[in-house]
């Protein structure tokens, strides 16, 4: 009996892996809208990197392109979204930020240590602490003091109506 259950083991586990490695990709659209408060109907998703693995830590970026500014008509009515230049914890996270002290990040990079995101002149960026500790109306700075981070960082470029919408999860 043991070897029958080892026979079918055997011959399940490919099946499964072939299931989980072919299975369709999330789609970004709904988990980006959740999160910003964006419509991204008309858009056009052009890149996704993404590290995450199966047990939820990585990095991911998602670039959405729209023809026209209908997405920043909605950036400029959320309350949420900040027009540029990003504060201090928004530039570590995204370029790094150096000084007489030494330098701290990029945090949002490929696994070569390359920043992710583009230096974007004109638009408006939205930082979202998803930490377990973040609290209502914390200093942001808090967020580059802890050990580990769930945070959402989106751009959105007016000039070139575009998006960018980076997660990382440690």
């Amino acid at each position: 009996m043991k070897l029958l259950y080892g026979v079918i083991s055997l011959l399940l586990t490919p099946l499964y892996l072939l299931t989980a490695c072919w299975s369709a990709p999330q789609d970004s659209r709904g988990e980006i809208a959740r999160q910003t408060g964006l419509d991204l109907s008309g858009g056009e998703e052009i890149s996704c990197y993404d590290t995450h693995s199966g047990n939820g830590d990585g990095i991911s970026c998602i670039v959405w392109q729209f023809p026209d500014d209908r997405v920043l008509e909605q950036v400029e009515q959320d309350a949420r979204w900040e027009p540029l230049p990003l504060d201090e914890t928004e530039q570590t996270l995204a370029y790094g930020i150096s000084g007489d002290w030494g330098s701290m990040g990029p945090y949002l990079t490929d696994e070569e240590g390359k920043a992710l995101l583009p230096q974007v002149e004109e638009g408006y960026s939205l930082l979202l602490d998803r930490h377990q500790e973040a609290k209502e109306g914390e200093d942001r700075a808090q967020i580059l003091e802890r050990y580990s981070f769930n945070l959402t960082l989106a751009l959105y470029d007016s000039g070139t109506n575009t998006l960018y919408f980076c997660e990382m999860d440690t």
